[in-house]
């Protein structure tokens, strides 16, 4: 047990994802005494991976945006120290997504760069030139009015009186053109934040369409390379990183926390407290007046992002060759409608990516490929454990993946011939290894007909005790290292950090 003396921490941190590693650097760098525990035995959340076959595969993070020089993502990890730890391979110029519609032999790429991307989508629409270049002025309006997004002191933007957290991206693609297959394409790449019609708000899209057209790539070896490397700067700072420690409870006197326990007794005291895990899980470790009735029952209510199915292939030798871009493929008319299925409709798309391993060339040796499920689909298997989840599950499994590959079959002739062998994933897998609630891909889901009842600050009611990731701010790389900010800054000014940031 770590005694309450000089084992004390400033801070303990709940979770070793990327905001609870990147909040754990910002607070050491300034002298804080921090430790992080984590339930795994690997560290990072959505960042970690898993070897099979040789093949490096990830479980949450596929690629990232804004990794050019001077973008915001490469200022940020270089502030955290950790930009020259990690290689990153840039997706192509011309093509880092690739859409193909439902009956269309077309395929539509989208291109790096404002300009290419223009010019790239008006092949295909030549008479759409001016939807095209308002489409493009749109993203740019929107997160220009981001601050942190653009490194201002925050407070000097109103997103709230903007509009853009009220309106929905479908409704706005709508009103832009009446071509129905233009609409489809702008939209085509909406499973990167689990869009769904008339609820996903206009800043979400804008944010993550700007960042990956800045410029794309994917981490060489995976993202587990970015959480040993974060996970390293942490620990150069003078932080812990305990694994194997699942937090059950917070120890609190007079209703304020004065340290966690661990699913094997051990207790971590700290003055403050950050946690990184789903703001559901952290309210039912606690039990504290200061916690209202009213805002346990909002933060239950919430509704989450929609889960995924992912196949996981190992490739025989030089049978797949390896795409520096990712290909969103939909088997139905509404590109909105992925998560609307039955036992006959499934899958109604995916999204294939060849992982970027250090010796890749012109073949893949690994292909991942997810598709929607609903967490419903599997709540009958809810109870059981990882490995432990019987034949009927097996089976299950075997039957979706023989689905998804006939999907993708009818793209790609011959990819059933190139399968050495293969693994998948369900919500529950999701679940029990990212920690995500029912499997959730980015959390709670943004809402713009109500965007304050999913709004959850960093600073709970409880004044020692502090949220950060996914959930609090937006998921992916940019979004929970700009939520990392949010809360650190909470202790240390937001705009003093923000400051730090520009001068990395």
């Amino acid at each position: 047990m770590r005694a309450e003396n000089d084992m004390t921490y400033d801070v303990v941190i709940i979770g070793s994802g990327i905001g609870g590693l990147a909040s754990g650097i910002i607070l050491s760098r300034e002298g804080l005494r921090v430790c992080v525990l984590e339930k795994h035995f690997q560290i990072g959340g959505c960042l970690q991976t898993f070897t099979r076959d040789g093949c490096v595969f990830d479980t949450g993070m596929h690629y990232i945006g804004s990794t050019g020089e001077g973008q915001i993502v490469d200022r940020l990890l270089k502030y955290l120290n950790v930009r020259d730890k990690i290689t990153l391979r840039d997706l192509d110029d011309g093509c880092f997504d690739r859409v193909n519609l439902h009956g269309d032999d077309t395929d539509y790429d989208f291109a790096v760069g404002y300009q290419r991307f223009i010019d790239g989508i008006c092949r295909y629409f030549p008479d759409e030139r001016s939807t095209i270049e308002q489409y493009t002025a749109k993203l740019k309006e929107i997160t220009g009015s981001l601050d942190l997004y653009n490194l201002r002191d925050a407070g000097s933007s109103d997103l709230l009186n903007s509009g853009y957290l009220t309106q929905s991206i479908s409704g706005y693609i709508d009103s832009l053109t009446a071509n129905e297959k233009l609409r489809k394409i702008l939209a085509g790449t909406n499973p990167l934040y689990a869009g769904v019609r008339g609820v996903s708000p206009i800043y979400v899209h804008a944010a993550i369409t700007n960042s990956f057209i800045e410029g794309s790539s994917r981490v060489v070896g995976g993202g587990h390379t970015l959480a040993q490397a974060l996970a390293a700067e942490l620990r150069a700072n003078g932080g812990e990183i305990f694994t194997r420690k699942e937090v059950t409870e917070f120890l609190c006197k007079d209703g304020i926390p004065y340290a966690v326990k661990t699913s094997d007794g051990e207790e971590f005291h700290g003055k403050k407290f950050i946690s990184n895990v789903h703001p559901i899980k952290t309210l039912e470790m606690i039990d504290s007046p200061l916690i209202r009735k009213t805002y346990r029952s909002r933060i239950n209510s919430l509704e989450e992002t929609r889960s995924t199915f992912v196949a996981y292939v190992a490739l025989k030798d030089k049978s797949f060759r390896y795409m520096n871009y990712n290909y969103y493929c939909y088997e139905t008319d509404d590109v909105w409608s992925g998560g609307d299925y039955d036992d006959s409709t499934w899958p109604k798309g995916y999204m294939l990516i060849t992982p970027a391993s250090a010796d890749t060339g012109e073949w893949a040796d690994c292909v991942m490929v997810m598709t929607y499920m609903n967490y419903e689909d599997v709540s009958r298997w809810e109870n059981t454990t990882v490995e432990r989840r019987g034949d009927e599950y097996k089976a299950f499994k075997q039957e979706k993946a023989e689905k998804l590959f006939a999907s993708v079959e009818k793209r790609f002739p011959g990819f059933r011939s190139s399968i050495k062998s293969y693994y998948t994933s369900t919500p529950l897998t999701y679940r029990d290894y990212t920690g995500t609630h029912r499997g959730s891909l980015y959390g709670v889901l943004k809402d713009c007909v109500n965007p304050l009842n999913a709004y959850i600050p960093p600073r709970t009611k409880v004044p020692n005790l502090f949220m950060v990731g996914q959930n609090i701010n937006m998921h992916g790389v940019l979004g929970v290292l700009i939520c990392s900010i949010l809360t650190c800054g909470e202790f240390l000014g937001v705009n003093e950090i923000v400051k730090k940031v520009r001068n990395a």
